[in-house]
């Protein structure tokens, strides 16, 4: 068994006002995927300019946050909803849903093609490899809270985490998903995104592998409120992911099928398969 490393989830207190590393960490998430989509913009050349790119990682950043408030109390919390309706606006006593906020990006990059003229699957295309990484950050950040921890196990890398109130050996699944659905989706988009691909392949790409690994995951996480959806294995995780997974496998297939669309990086509308 590892030993819990027992990072204060609070990063800085002055006075009543508190920081936690929660918060930090989706703001190390958003300027990582600024940074990663000046230097996209930089290789791809694809006529965007940096007011363009901070408009989009502001709109993104909106959707991520009031997409993953609703959904999470949409799909996971809906009798306090239902009970108190004004409990939607209680942000700091946590609760993000990633479909949820994945369901705001979708949004938030619409509104964000209507107003610069863009065309909505390109905007899509651009920004999907720069999502995981925020991933990435946002599981750290519920590793360090000792939250949304994993089912107990007998391996050896098994952690005791101190929010637990069994005290058991469980899976540290925050790092697995921080590992899968971060990292490694990161470097699998943000390559395969390098050459010129179908408009919207990236896009189902993205949503293929996050419905995927988060899928997988599901099975070491503990599902939330210890309930199973059906068939004393499915989670909520896993029921939410389905549709990603079916959808972005029939996007990917219709993207290459359809060899008359264009260059996800919006150079132009050539023709990339034939």
């Amino acid at each position: 068994m590892l030993q819990y490393p027992n990072i204060d989830p609070i990063a800085i207190s002055l006075g009543p006002l508190q920081i936690h590393w929660y918060g930090i960490m989706y703001l190390i998430g958003f300027v990582a995927a600024w940074l990663l989509a000046k230097k996209r913009v930089s290789i791809n050349g694809s006529g965007w300019n940096d007011e363009q790119v901070g408009d989009l990682i502001f709109y993104s950043a909106m959707g991520v946050v009031i997409g993953g408030r609703i959904g999470y109390m949409l799909f996971y919390n809906f009798s306090s909803l239902i009970d108190n309706p004004l409990s939607l606006f209680k942000v700091w006593q946590g609760g993000m849903s990633f479909h949820g906020g994945f369901l705001g990006v979708v949004l938030a990059v619409y509104l964000f093609s209507r107003k610069t003229k863009k065309p909505v699957f390109k905007v899509l295309d651009f920004v999907a490899p720069l999502v995981p990484i925020g991933l990435a950050t946002g599981r750290l950040g519920n590793f360090i809270g000792a939250e949304l921890y994993g089912r107990a196990t007998d391996m050896p890398w098994g952690m005791v985490f101190p929010t637990d109130p069994f005290a058991l050996v469980r899976h540290p699944s925050q790092l697995y998903q921080a590992g899968l659905e971060g990292l490694t989706l990161f470097l699998i988009i943000w390559f395969y995104s390098a050459k010129p691909r179908p408009t919207f392949a990236v896009s189902g790409m993205f949503c293929l592998g996050y419905g995927l690994f988060r899928s997988f995951v599901e099975f070491f996480r503990e599902p939330d409120g210890g309930i199973f959806v059906a068939f004393d294995w499915l989670t909520r995780g896993q029921l939410l992911s389905l549709p990603m997974i079916i959808i972005g496998a029939l996007v990917v297939v219709l993207a290459y099928r359809n060899n008359t669309f264009g260059k996800a990086n919006d150079k132009s509308n050539v023709k990339v398969n034939k």
